[in-house]
C-alpha cells in the first residue's frame, strides 16, 4: 500500500503518509499529514509499487456547482434535504473535488431563504468535513433578456435589491462567498458598490454590458466573469458585445466550463491565452442531472431540460445550455488537451485560483500548514480517474480495484 500510517511523538496522535508523483514537477513525494494539515512534503528516491502510477494533487475546488447526482441546490421538483447534501457531497469526493461552492440559480425568495438556512446548517456538519466553505448566488440579478439570461427562469429574475439580499445573507449565516450579477441593470452598480463593502466576491455574468458599464462594475469591485462565452445571446454584434470588454480587462479573473460542449476548444485556448495561468478557473458548473442516465427532465417551473449521451444539459425552448452534466476532474483533461498548459497549471486553475478569489487561505495547493485536501489519480489521454480522495486528512473516497 502507498498509505501508511505511523505513530507520531505527539501523544494520541497518528501521522499518516502519503506518496505520489507530484502535480507540478513529476517528481516522486511522500506528504506527511497530522490532524487534517499537511506537515511537510518530502522528495524520495522512488515510490512504493502501488504507488508507481499515481499522481498526487491537493483536491479540487469547484466555484459553481448547482447539484449533482438528482440534487440540486435551487430545487428542481423535489425539497433539498441534508441527506441531500451529502449524497451531492460524496459523489463530488468520487470526482475528486473536496471543496465546493454550493450555487443557487434564480428562484423565488423563500426558496433562496429556506435553501441558504439548511446549506449553513450541512456547512458546520461533520459529515460534510468542511467540504462546503461557503455559498454561490448566480441570481436573481440578472439580464431578464432571452440568450443573456439563459435557463434562469424569467419568472424569478428582477432588479437588485439590497434588502432582500441582506435576508439572504443573513439565512446563509453569513456565509455567501460570491454572488453573479448583472451590471447594466437597474441600481446594478451600486447593488456592487455594497457587495464589495459587505465582504462578497462579485462576479459578472448574465448579462449584456457595454465596455463602459464592465469598466464601472470593476471599478466597483467586480473581480471575476462567471462562465465567459455562456450565458449570451446566440447572435451578437462582431464588435459591441460584452465578450471583447471581459477578455480585455486585466482585473477580471474568468471562470470557464471546460465540459467540451459549453465552450470549443479553441475557445478554451484563446481565452485561456487572453488571461493566462493567474486569472483563469475551471469550473463545471455542473447540475442536479450530472451523474444521471441520458434523457428528459423537468426545472422546478415545469421547462423540460436534456441530458444529452455526452453530458450536454440543453435547454431545448431557447436551443441554450443550462448547466453541466461532466464533474471538474474532466474539465482539467479538457483544458490541457486544448491548451498545452501542464498538468500543474491546470489543477491551480481548478484548485488553487477558486481558493485564492474566495479567499480559502488554508487549501488550493499542497504547502506545509495547509488542510490535508488531497487527491490521487491516474492520467490517461488527457482523462483523470479518481482513485483515492482524503478530506481534511480522512480518506473519504476509494476506487474499487
Amino acid at each position: 500500500m502507498f498509505l501508511f500510517i505511523s505513530l507520531a511523538l505527539r501523544a494520541q496522535s497518528v501521522v499518516t503518509q502519503i506518496e505520489g508523483i507530484f502535480y507540478l514537477d513529476h517528481s516522486p513525494v511522500r506528504v506527511e499529514i497530522l490532524n487534517g494539515k499537511i506537515t511537510s512534503i518530502t522528495r524520495i528516491s522512488e515510490l512504493s509499487e502501488n504507488a508507481n502510477r499515481l499522481y498526487i494533487g491537493p483536491g479540487l475546488i469547484d466555484n459553481q456547482v448547482n447539484g449533482y447526482y438528482g440534487v440540486s441546490f435551487i430545487d428542481m421538483g423535489e425539497e433539498l434535504t441534508m441527506e441531500g447534501v451529502y449524497k451531492a457531497t460524496k459523489a463530488l469526493w468520487s470526482d475528486g473535488v473536496t471543496s465546493y461552492l454550493p450555487t443557487l440559480t434564480t428562484n423565488k425568495k423563500e426558496i433562496y431563504l429556506k435553501n441558504l438556512a439548511l446549506l449553513a446548517k450541512a456547512k458546520v456538519d461533520p459529515e460534510i468535513r468542511g467540504a462546503i466553505p461557503g455559498f454561490h448566488i448566480e441570481g436573481p440579478y440578472i439580464s431578464p433578456v432571452d440568450g443573456y439570461r439563459g435557463a434562469h427562469p424569467l419568472i424569478s429574475v428582477r432588479k437588485p435589491d439590497w434588502e432582500e439580499f441582506m435576508e439572504f445573507y443573513e439565512a446563509s449565516e453569513g456565509n455567501i462567498l460570491q454572488i453573479t450579477v448583472a451590471p447594466e441593470v437597474e441600481g446594478g452598480m451600486d447593488f456592487i458598490s455594497k457587495l464589495k463593502e459587505k465582504g462578497v466576491v462579485v462576479a459578472i455574468g448574465h448579462h449584456n454590458s457595454t465596455a463602459k458599464q464592465i469598466r464601472e462594475a470593476v471599478d466597483r469591485g467586480a473581480k471575476m466573469s462567471t462562465h465567459l462565452g455562456n450565458g449570451m445571446a446566440n447572435s451578437i454584434n462582431r464588435h459591441r458585445n460584452p465578450l471583447w470588454p471581459q477578455l480585455s480587462e486585466d482585473r477580471l479573473m474568468v471562470s470557464l466550463i471546460a465540459d467540451g460542449f459549453h465552450l470549443q476548444p479553441e475557445q478554451l485556448k484563446v481565452f485561456y491565452r487572453a488571461k493566462g495561468v493567474e486569472n483563469t478557473i475551471i469550473t463545471s458548473d455542473v447540475s442536479a442531472l450530472g451523474g444521471l442516465p441520458p434523457g428528459k427532465y423537468l426545472n422546478v417551473i415545469g421547462d423540460t431540460l436534456e441530458l444529452t449521451p455526452g453530458g450536454a444539459v440543453v435547454y431545448p425552448a431557447q436551443n441554450n445550455l443550462a448547466g453541466s452534466g461532466s464533474p471538474l476532474s474532466k474539465g482539467v483533461g479538457n483544458m490541457m488537451k486544448a491548451t498545452g498548459c501542464t498538468l500543474g497549471q491546470a489543477i491551480r486553475m481548478a484548485s488553487g485560483n477558486p481558493a485564492r478569489l474566495n479567499g480559502l487561505k488554508d487549501r488550493g495547493s499542497i504547502l506545509p500548514g495547509m488542510r490535508a485536501d488531497l487527491v490521487l489519480f491516474t492520467l490517461e489521454d488527457f482523462e483523470m480517474k479518481i482513485k483515492k480522495t482524503i478530506v481534511a486528512g480522512e480518506l473519504v473516497y476509494e476506487a474499487d480495484e
